[in-house]
């Protein structure tokens, strides 16, 4: 006989109890205590819900990072970078000094992409990450004047400089490439940028997620962007009950990649308060499919209003802004303050001219701590070492296409 109870946020607990009067006293401990479950059951120990969050939220967010759709429309100053000539001709004579190598681009580093003056301004977008307003574009990259090993050198140099490269799939691609190869998006064991229909709002499971955009497509595949904070400003403000909902643990599936003795499904809330940071983890359609695992926590009319709620704020005109990706332009984004989306798109007929994004997920040093629940994802909270998907058949390589 067992029972599962939740003591703080990112830490739950299984004690085996022989007796009733041992179960009753316990249960009247914890409840004095404010520390018992929303459905405690000391025979199932199947799933928890917490009716609220063992600490004190912030009233509002009003840094940089918790900006408005049309602030960062109005003013691309605070997220766009224009690469000089100086700019470019750094960037490719570090590519042409690592082609000369002969490396595989999966082995590049700092030391082999060694850059002169570009290191300044990435000194100046780690700050806008972690400390800014979580996101930035470098635009003018001439894509058209490089082989496609030339330009993914430059992007994964650019990476080495902001962080340590991360798996992307179970296959171990630390370079991904984002484009429709016909997957089903309703296929549980799919993933949804392996489509052409809409991603919906999400976080990718690292600190940064950087994409270059080789090609677009021939209608839509819009990128939007939407912080976190905003959002949670809205619901404190309209809704605080359904908001401490989203600061419970919930079901979110793996998607068929399942590291070894893992559940096939995370429980990472959707929203964290740890150390002074708010940090989200979010992907509405795979909390929705991780409702397939009969062990998964089911969600309650409550949790289900919340991610509604925090759904359509994302979705708000006043809040999220998009962006239309050129060829040769390089988005960084910080995965624990913005969710960032990708509308639909209608593709070109001719293969060889079909929409593609080159992918990074990066951890970096100097970011903040996370609660040791994103072990569950991450496999390790460690800052600079964290994040990625990770297997027993993941070997580590950067596949050019």
């Amino acid at each position: 006989m067992s029972a599962e109870l939740v003591l703080t946020q990112d830490k739950w607990g299984k004690l085996d109890i022989g007796a009733s009067i041992i179960q009753d006293k316990l249960k009247i401990f914890l409840q004095s205590r404010s520390l018992i479950t929303e459905k405690f059951s000391l025979t199932s120990g199947r799933y928890m819900q917490k009716t609220s969050t063992p600490f004190t939220l912030p009233d509002a967010f009003t840094g940089p990072s918790a900006w408005v759709g049309e602030d960062m429309s109005n003013a691309p100053e605070k997220w766009l970078y224009r690469l000089s000539d100086a700019d470019i001709a750094d960037l490719e004579q570090a590519a042409t000094h690592f082609q000369s190598l002969a490396l595989d681009v999966g082995e590049i580093s700092k030391e082999t992409f060694p850059l002169i003056s570009f290191v300044g301004h990435i000194s100046e977008l780690k700050e806008k990450l972690l400390s800014g307003v979580g996101l930035e574009v470098v635009r003018g990259l001439p894509l058209s004047d490089y082989s496609q090993a030339f330009a993914a050198t430059i992007f994964c140099g650019i990476g080495a400089h902001i962080g340590s490269a991360r798996s992307q799939n179970a296959d171990g691609h630390i370079l991904g490439h984002v484009r429709d190869i016909g997957a089903d998006a309703n296929d549980p064991n799919s993933r949804i940028y392996q489509t052409c229909q809409r991603q919906t709002f999400h976080t990718d499971s690292a600190d940064v997620v950087g994409l270059l955009c080789i090609r677009e497509a021939k209608e839509g595949g819009k990128s939007l962007l939407v912080s976190a904070e905003s959002i949670y400003n809205r619901m404190k403000q309209d809704r605080p009950d359904l908001l401490t909902k989203l600061f419970d643990p919930v079901a979110t599936d793996r998607r068929g990649e399942i590291p070894n003795g893992a559940k096939p499904y995370m429980e990472i809330p959707v929203l964290s308060w740890h150390e002074g940071y708010l940090t989200v983890f979010y992907q509405r359609q795979y909390i929705d499919s991780a409702q397939r695992f009969e062990e998964a926590m089911p969600l309650t009319a409550d949790h289900i209003a919340a991610l509604d709620m925090f759904d359509a704020l994302a979705n708000d005109p006043a809040l999220c802004f998009g962006m239309q990706l050129e060829p040769g332009d390089m988005q960084f984004v910080y995965n624990h303050s913005q969710l960032h989306d990708r509308t639909g798109f209608l593709d070109w007929p001719d293969p060889s001219q079909r929409r593609h994004l080159m992918r990074l997920w990066l951890s970096l040093d100097g970011d903040r701590p996370l609660p040791s629940s994103f072990e569950e994802r991450y496999g390790s909270v460690e800052i600079g070492n964290r994040g990625g998907i990770i297997t027993n058949k993941t070997r580590l390589h950067a596949p050019l296409d």
